[in-house]
């Protein structure tokens, strides 16, 4: 759902994709005062206009006391919009697809979430579910570091535990990430099925509920000598696996259509 707050998004990538996924209000469009008009500034420009969206010009010690990667552009936008469990599932269906819905327990990091949604939309995961307590939502800083990509995804908030419950009943399997000795390696885990990947917090990991709730646990498996690799790569490594497994389904459809889903 969205609510009645405004955010303000930083960034050349991020407020063209706003602008581009059309998903919530876009109030105004501030620029920098002597900003070279060209490249990626250009484009984020002509979206504006195609939306009818005021474009302001403003000092860049403006912009500067508000964001330190702000490149010469912020967007006043509408909240962020929230889906529900059931939009997700709807959107597999849509696709004639078996569901892929990363599940991101506690993960903390705006850069890793970022990551984490990057490669969700590069990959075409039907929906993602983050927490409502103790997790990163999905920030003005999540949409930058995700350069925008978080516009295009479906991403519910709440229970962790109960969206998992409220999956497995729809027939999807919930497939945890763990590198403890408990875990299965990946080649031993069958991906290309109704799939619901999760990823625990960056330091701790998946909570006891959320791992006790898995159908199994997966590890990657790893040669060299760090003991576990980050979360945001652990998981996007797991993401580009299941996608494999399904046989890069969209691929081609995704290069005729800019990889929009």
């Amino acid at each position: 759902m969205q609510g009645g707050s405004r955010e303000r998004i930083f960034g050349r990538n991020a407020a063209y994709e706003v602008l581009r996924a059309g998903r919530r209000k876009v109030y105004a469009l501030d620029v920098a005062e002597g900003a070279e008009v060209r490249g990626g500034l250009r484009r984020v420009l002509d979206l504006a206009e195609a939306n009818s969206v005021a474009v302001r010009r403003v000092r860049r010690s403006d912009l500067d006391r508000e964001s330190d990667s702000h490149q010469g552009v912020a967007a006043t936008a509408a909240a962020y919009p929230y889906v529900e469990i059931g939009d997700i599932l709807e959107r597999a269906v849509e696709l004639n697809e078996p569901p892929l819905v990363l599940l991101l327990d506690l993960i903390q990091n705006p850069q890793n979430l970022g990551t984490l949604l990057r490669t969700a939309e590069a990959v075409g995961v039907h929906g993602v579910v983050i927490g409502s307590h103790r997790a990163a939502g999905i920030t003005p800083a999540v949409v930058s570091s995700s350069s925008g990509a978080s516009e295009h995804l479906r991403i519910a908030q709440g229970n962790l535990a109960q969206a998992m419950d409220r999956l497995r009943n729809a027939g999807v399997w919930m497939v945890g990430l763990e590198a403890g000795p408990e875990a299965v390696s990946l080649d031993e885990v069958n991906l290309a099925g109704a799939l619901g990947l999760v990823v625990g917090n960056e330091g701790e990991g998946m909570r006891r509920l959320v791992r006790e709730s898995c159908d199994v646990l997966m590890r990657l498996p790893m040669r060299g000598r760090v003991e576990s690799l980050n979360a945001a790569v652990a998981g996007s490594l797991a993401l580009y696996a299941a996608w494999a497994a399904r046989g890069y389904a969209g691929a081609e459809a995704a290069r005729a259509t800019g990889g929009l889903h």
